[in-house]
C-alpha cells in the first residue's frame, strides 16, 4: 500500500524497449503502456522527473557466463530493438540511462543523475517484473531510496514471476501500488 512519496521521487521505467516488448509476456502490453503513459503525464504534470532505462546486454561479462537457462537469442538483433517503443512519449530532458546487467544502478550514472536532482524516492515500472524490475529495486534499496512499485505499470515473462516478486520480495523492500494510488499520491504535492 503506498503511504506516502517522497517530494524528490522519480519514476524510473525498465526496459519497454521493441526487442523486450516482443517476447511473449505474462500481461498485455497495450495495458503496461496505458498504465506507463498515464504515470508519465502524471510526473509530467508534477514537474518530477522520468527516466527511461533500456538493456543491452552485448558484451557484458555475465552474459559470457555459464548458466542453466539461457534464452533464445535471435542470431542477428534489430538495430532498434534497444528503442524506447514508440508509444511512449520521451522527451529531451528525461533521463536516459542504458544497463548492461539487470539493475539500472550497476555500473551505470543512474544514482549520479537522481543524486543531482535531490531525488529520495522511486517510482519503479516496467518488464521484468522477477528481472530489471527486481534487480534495479534492490540496489535502489541497498542506495537507501524509498521504492513504490506500480503493479499494474509492470509485467514479467511468465505470472508466477510477476507475482513472486509482488508478493514476496517486493513487499521487504518497499511499498506496491497501482497506477491510480500513485497519481492520487503525486496529487498531495
Amino acid at each position: 500500500m503506498i503511504t506516502t512519496l517522497d517530494k524528490g521521487t522519480a519514476l524510473v521505467i525498465i526496459d519497454l524497449q521493441k526487442g523486450i516488448l516482443s517476447y511473449p509476456l505474462a500481461r498485455p502490453v497495450k495495458d503496461i503502456l496505458e498504465n506507463t503513459t498515464k504515470l508519465i503525464n502524471a510526473f509530467r504534470k508534477a514537474g518530477l522527473p522520468i527516466v527511461f532505462v533500456n538493456v543491452n546486454h552485448a558484451g557484458s561479462a555475465w552474459s559470457k557466463t555459464r548458466k542453466d537457462f539461457a534464452p533464445a537469442r535471435p542470431a542477428v538483433v534489430a538495430p532498434d530493438s534497444f528503442d524506447i517503443v514508440p508509444e511512449i512519449k520521451t522527451q529531451p530532458d528525461d533521463i536516459f540511462i542504458t544497463k548492461h546487467t539487470w539493475g539500472a544502478f550497476f555500473e551505470t550514472n543512474l544514482h549520479e543523475e537522481l543524486q543531482k536532482r535531490n531525488i529520495t524516492g522511486i517510482v519503479l515500472s516496467g518488464v521484468a517484473t522477477s528481472i530489471g524490475v527486481e534487480g534495479t529495486a534492490r540496489h535502489a534499496s541497498e542506495r537507501g531510496y524509498n521504492i513504490a512499485f506500480v503493479e499494474d505499470a509492470m509485467t514479467d515473462l511468465s505470472a508466477e514471476g510477476h507475482e513472486h516478486s509482488i508478493k514476496r520480495i517486493f513487499p521487504k523492500i518497499g511499498e506496491i501500488g497501482n497506477t491510480e494510488t500513485i497519481i492520487e499520491a503525486l496529487s498531495k504535492f
